[in-house]
């Protein structure tokens, strides 16, 4: 039997670090913000979660609060060990409920995302359209 290459022992472990590197760095003061490419190095491990990167970020970039950062589109590279994605840095929470849709704010868990299904909405939305005023408030229990 031959022992396994030198290689195979050193993707086994899983207590390698993370490391991050920025590319295409830009400071963006129209919507008060910082915008990167960020190439995340993971050899050994899975791709990283965003709470994770989300955590570096904050202390890389001196944010007190990490709801600011925004961390979306990875790709894994073939093989494993490096993934590529964009990330967003504002400056303010209000800067980032104003400027970020609304799909992301709810994967950071800045808003709620609507209940029920998009037919039942889409169907009260257009039977409130045939009422006015107090009666519409009572179509459907409650205001839309």
């Amino acid at each position: 039997r031959r022992s396994p290459p030198a290689h195979a022992k050193t993707m086994s472990d899983s207590k390698s670090p993370v490391t991050i590197r920025t590319r295409k760095f830009m400071v963006n003061r129209l919507l008060n913000r910082k915008q990167m490419v960020l190439d995340v190095l993971h050899p050994g491990q899975g791709p990283v979660s965003k709470a994770t990167l989300r955590g570096i970020l904050s202390k890389k970039y001196n944010v007190k609060n990490d709801k600011c950062i925004f961390v979306f589109g990875f790709k894994t590279a073939f093989g494993g060990a490096r993934s590529t994605g964009f990330a967003l840095i504002y400056d303010t929470l209000n800067d980032a409920l104003n400027v970020e849709p609304k799909f992301r704010l709810v994967r950071n868990d800045l808003a709620k995302k609507p209940t029920g299904s998009r037919k039942s909405r889409k169907e009260l939305k257009n039977k409130k359209k045939k009422f006015r005023g107090i009666k519409k408030a009572k179509v459907g229990g409650g205001g839309m």
